[in-house]
């Protein structure tokens, strides 16, 4: 999978951009606040429903303007797509050679990404929330029924929410009965993704990390213990009828899949409270490259790889460690620094260098 060119227009703080990326590594170089990452943003929307930066469509717009608008010519099983993607206030439009997106499932698997950035170590000591939007968003790349599972879920909990807060609860078991069917897919999908990224998560950690500990990751979700999809609804109906008094003290659902949460285990303690910075760097990181392993078996070719801040991210043993590992992978990959760094070039071989400098991009070669 390779995008072989990028036009940007009016994208934040990007007036008007073409490149041709290198086939296997690109640097962008710059100053912070230049539009580095802005270039990873709009290449990952060209493939994904969402920014991993924000939900708010006003915010990607340039100043001044009505729209914005990412083009790329894209490479997939050896055949080539133009990818359009126009984003305005009230929403966003897609074309595939010209032709109208209407459903999610048209566009996945045609550009594939995984993300590695500052705000993705950040999730280790955050709250619940932004673990899982990141599993949700990394569940949903390799699985496309997932995104009309987790949909139909908020949906149904909108409706049961409501009607908590309502005097009038009719219907309220129906509804319960509904989310727990659907929170059930949910739940299965999550557990069947996170058995598969622990599974390959050790091998990543000690490639990148370069050190004998051992690290997993688990997704337990309250009240449940079953994998199959009809005990696991059973154990829901549980899960809510246990909290259905404080569900209606508070007028909202207490407990269920949107309240579930990742742990993160390095040497059998949990990572947040016992992980040093630079471990928690490695593991996340390992977490992106066990992704980035599920979706080349899903799909049969590697994503791409958008690498953003690495002057910041990782140390220059990990650094190197992690650059050796790239070299022997078919593997285009973006990556963002302050400085063009000598050892980042040396590891990197014929790398692709473009100067950013107020949302311009200047190629410097290969």
């Amino acid at each position: 999978m390779r995008l072989c060119s990028l036009a940007v227009a009016d994208f934040r703080n990007v007036c008007s951009v073409h490149i041709e990326p290198g086939k296997h590594f690109n640097l962008l170089h710059g100053l912070n606040g230049q539009g580095k990452t802005n270039i990873l943003e709009a290449i990952y929307l060209l493939g994904s429903p969402r920014s991993f930066r924000t939900s708010r469509l006003p915010e990607l717009i340039r100043h001044g303007q009505r729209q914005a608008q990412i083009q790329g010519m894209v490479e997939s099983g050896g055949v080539g797509n133009r990818l359009h993607l126009i984003i305005e206030a009230p929403g966003r439009k897609m074309e595939i050679d010209s032709k109208a997106v209407h459903k999610a499932s048209e566009l996945h698997g045609k550009l594939n990404s995984v993300v590695f950035s500052p705000d993705d170590t950040g999730m280790i000591r955050m709250g619940p929330e932004s673990r899982r939007r990141y599993l949700d968003r990394a569940v949903y790349m390799g699985d496309i029924g997932y995104l009309h599972c987790w949909q139909s879920y908020q949906r149904i909990l909108k409706q049961r929410n409501h009607l908590l807060k309502s005097s009038d609860r009719t219907g309220l078991d129906v509804w319960t009965e509904k989310l727990a069917e659907s929170g059930a897919e949910v739940i299965e999908r999550r557990l069947c993704f996170v058995s598969i990224l622990d599974h390959k998560l050790q091998k990543y950690y000690a490639t990148i990390a370069g050190v004998g500990e051992t690290s997993s990751v688990s997704y337990q979700p309250e009240g449940v213990v079953s994998t199959g999809r009809e005990d696991i609804c059973k154990e829901l109906m549980d899960l809510f009828k246990r909290h259905q008094r404080s569900d209606e003290r508070y007028g909202t659902t207490t407990a269920g899949p949107h309240r579930d949460d990742l742990t993160f285990i390095l040497d059998e303690r949990p990572l947040k409270a016992f992980g040093s910075q630079g471990q928690q760097k490695s593991f996340v990181l390992a977490l992106k490259m066990a992704e980035m392993d599920n979706l080349q078996d899903v799909f049969g070719e590697s994503p791409l790889l958008l690498l953003d801040d690495m002057s910041s991210e990782l140390d220059a043993r990990r650094n190197h460690n992690l650059m050796e590992f790239l070299t022997t992978r078919e593997i285009q990959v973006f990556i963002t620094t302050t400085e063009q760094s000598p050892a980042l070039l040396d590891s990197a071989p014929h790398c692709a260098v473009f100067h950013v400098e107020n949302g311009n991009l200047t190629f410097e070669g290969i």
